[in-house]
């Protein structure tokens, strides 16, 4: 995970939800930005880190950034496309 880390617009806090909700609420809050704005989610699920990084590619958002915030809270970054 990187250590950049991109100023967000909006940010959602998904920690304590398992996949696909932390994805789930990612792309219903995606929907209500605007292209090239920046999504921080917080998330606690291990499994968080791959499900962006498929998610972002699938759909041609862009993952900007991962990290690891206080050891288990990961915060992914993702610009809308």
């Amino acid at each position: 995970m990187t250590q950049v880390q991109p100023e967000a617009d909006q940010e959602i806090d998904a920690r304590g939800l398992n996949c696909p909700l932390p994805i789930l609420r990612t792309k219903k809050a995606l929907v209500q930005l605007e292209s090239g704005q920046i999504l921080a989610v917080l998330t606690t699920d291990p499994h968080a880190a791959r499900d962006f990084q498929a998610f972002c590619q699938q759909t041609g958002n862009a993952l900007l950034a991962q990290q690891i915030r206080d050891d288990t809270v990961q915060v992914h970054y993702v610009r809308r496309r």
